[in-house]
């Protein structure tokens, strides 16, 4: 072998022997990146909890009290009433006994195999808003977890939640149940805020989604976000590659959504509990807590209210419907029903042909005035025929017909 073929020979081992020992090196810090990502502590405050039934991780987040969360005052939760909830028909309780809980599961649908992995729990203390998250680091924890959210929802009387009266708790029930476990609902009385939430912003807002709610009414920009419906997906991928900081903003975005429903809780109430001193300004939350009230049977409060959205301002087509449901509880309070009957035949607009229909109604019973009350028919035919509108135009034809063919009958029997 020439001298030249000898030092390529021992190049090629030199860089053999360099390229191993980068491997193994790259395949050290590669083990090393894998297992700090395993630990969920390594990227969270908190630590692993154990329990009669296992282990699991919880983690515990303060938002301050002299923070904000959007135009929400943090601070200002402690302050609320216990009476908040009375309008609501749930019980009175200070709002350190009060439970704000969310959970992330690992299926959107629900259904027998749904599991929640993290659940959070907010409450009120003097010092701020916490959060404690439970979280399942895999499905044998399942156990554990559940046992140490009954212990911690022991000092607590009502329960919080949006939609989770639909799926909060039925999921986490069934996973007690799964467990042969008694879930710790049945001490709480649980207000679900988005059946208030609905009655307040339906008629204002396209959407009542918890979120399209922060951003509205808090003015909350979420910046990093995780949409819900990557959760379940991203959970998975954590159980399959064990890279906990996937989940980072799993926890963000659980936290936020529990901080966003106190703050939401500490507005909607109010306008159940007081609507005439309620800092309502839009003119349609007026009239979504004054169809509420109407439907509590409160007819004179409703009608209040009615009239503050009608001043407020409204669009055309609440509007209109605000104007008939003012109409109508006039009609039922006794009230000059007459007057906004004859604005809504005024105008096309969706109840045209009912305001009409109501004043012949009133022509003929209240003001017998039977050939308004027939003109008032026509106009309604005219825009929308139906049998009861003949059949009331044939009554009246005959009404109006009827004296003077008497008379005139009653004159022939003089003359014979």
């Amino acid at each position: 072998m020439s001298l030249l073929q000898e030092q390529l020979a021992g190049l090629r081992q030199r860089m053999a022997r360099a390229a191993a020992d980068c491997d193994e090196r790259i395949a050290a810090r590669s083990a090393a990146a894998r297992a700090s990502f395993h630990h969920v502590e390594q990227w969270l405050s908190g630590g692993e909890v154990e329990t009669d039934f296992g282990r699991h991780f919880e983690t515990e987040k303060i938002y301050e009290h002299h923070r904000r969360h959007g135009s929400a005052d943090i601070g200002s939760l402690a302050g609320l009433p216990a009476d908040l909830f009375a309008p609501l028909a749930i019980a009175s309780a200070p709002p350190e006994e009060w439970a704000f809980l969310d959970t992330e599961t690992t299926g959107l649908a629900g259904g027998g195999g749904t599991r929640a992995f993290l659940v959070g729990v907010g409450r009120i203390t003097p010092e701020g808003f916490r959060v404690r998250q439970f979280f399942m680091r895999d499905f044998h924890e399942e156990a554990s977890l559940l046992a140490a959210l009954t212990r911690h929802l022991e000092p607590f009387r009502v329960l919080i939640t949006y939609n989770g009266r639909a799926y909060d708790q039925p999921l986490l029930e069934a996973r007690y149940q799964f467990h042969r476990a008694r879930p710790p609902f049945s001490g709480l009385d649980h207000l679900d805020l988005l059946y208030g939430a609905r009655r307040l912003w339906k008629l204002r807002f396209e959407s009542c989604r918890l979120m399209d709610l922060e951003n509205a009414i808090l003015g909350v920009e979420r910046h990093g976000d995780m949409p819900g419906a990557l959760i379940p997906y991203v959970y998975f991928e954590y159980l399959r590659t064990r890279e906990a900081a996937r989940l980072l903003p799993v926890f963000q975005h659980n936290a936020t959504d529990i901080l966003t429903l106190a703050c939401l809780t500490a507005i909607v109430p109010y306008a159940f509990k007081d609507a005439a001193s309620a800092p309502l300004k839009h003119g349609a939350e007026m009239a979504g807590i004054a169809r509420w009230l109407r439907e509590a049977g409160q007819w004179e409060r409703a009608l209040e209210l009615f009239r503050r959205a009608l001043a407020a301002g409204l669009p055309d087509d609440l509007l209109f419907r605000t104007l008939w449901d003012i109409g109508m509880l006039e009609r039922k309070l006794g009230g000059d029903a007459a007057a906004i009957w004859i604005d809504l035949a005024a105008s096309r607009n969706p109840f045209r042909v009912k305001a009409l229909e109501e004043l012949a109604k009133y022509y003929e019973h209240e003001a017998k005035n039977y050939a308004e009350a027939l003109e008032r028919t026509r106009q309604a035919r005219e825009l929308e025929d139906s049998e009861p509108l003949r059949k009331r135009e044939e009554r009246l034809r005959r009404r109006i017909a009827g004296p003077a063919r008497s008379g005139r009958e009653r004159r022939r029997g003089l003359r014979s």
